[in-house]
């Protein structure tokens, strides 16, 4: 009787503050899943198991030695969930009050896109194409060659051609525009990725991670087309299959195709 009486006590200030943290909670699940962050914290989970049964069975060793871990977690936890942190920041900047300000993602040349993606793939040259979102990309544009120059398929498709100098770096695109190429980007460190895969997808899930940016990656060796989106590598995509993605990728915040991305198998 006393918890119904505590129920029916509570405001409406207090069931606001449940709701934020409940909310809270939820996001803080998803930025955690699909990422090493999770595995990270049931490993420390499980480091608090072992804690509190050195305690109930009075082991002061073992229970000195986690008290001192758990002393300096803290500091260790902005170091471990960097990552994570910076993502949960990067979606918090760009919420839907902020959405017409950072807005710079088109879909007017996507066919051009398709079109020359399967172009390279058929010839089976490598190629690494980024499509900026809400996302600034300035930081890894500035590691490439500025280009600022019309989108177009020839000047892709010269972009990418074996012996160009630019050949092996990435090529990002703001709007409708070439922003740069031969642009380097950080490689994914997810344990899930197999080892066929080389430098060119790992780069494309490496800035998915980082940003809400769209990796475009055309394997040298096999001709595929795979698609990096928030962490997830989606494979063997053709034109129409392609266009129809990267239309609802570039139209939504969060489409279904992405969250069927989460549950499809992660690459060998």
């Amino acid at each position: 009787m006393d918890a119904f009486s505590t129920l029916f006590d509570l405001g409406i200030r207090d069931l606001v503050d449940i709701l934020v943290v409940t909310v809270l909670i939820y996001h803080i699940l998803l930025l955690f899943k699909g990422t090493r962050g999770l595995q990270i914290t049931l490993g420390v989970m499980g480091l608090l198991v072992v804690y509190y049964l050195a305690r109930s069975l009075q082991l002061q060793m073992v229970e000195t030695l986690f008290s001192n871990f758990f002393i300096n977690f803290i500091l260790a936890a902005i170091i471990i969930y960097q990552q994570e942190i910076r993502r949960g920041l990067a979606a918090l900047g760009r919420g839907r009050f902020f959405l017409p300000l950072f807005t710079s993602a088109r879909q007017g040349n996507l066919n051009g896109l398709v079109a020359t993606a399967a172009r390279l793939a058929r010839e089976k040259t490598g190629a690494l194409i980024v499509l900026e979102r809400e996302i600034g990309l300035r930081n890894y544009i500035e590691t490439g060659i500025k280009l600022d120059a019309l989108l177009g398929n020839d000047l892709l498709r010269s972009i990418f051609t074996p012996g160009c100098p630019l050949h092996d770096g990435a090529v990002i695109i703001q709007a409708d525009r070439i922003a740069a190429a031969g642009c380097y980007l950080p490689l994914t460190t997810s344990p899930d990725l197999g080892r066929r895969w080389g430098s060119r997808h790992r780069a494309g899930l490496g800035v998915s991670e980082e940003t809400d940016a769209i990796s475009i990656i055309v394997s040298e060796e096999t001709g595929r087309i795979s698609i990096a989106f928030q962490g997830n590598l989606i494979q063997d995509l053709e034109g129409p299959k392609l266009l129809a993605l990267l239309r609802e990728l570039m139209g939504t915040r969060r489409s279904p195709s992405a969250r069927a991305a989460r549950r499809s198998p992660k690459p060998a």
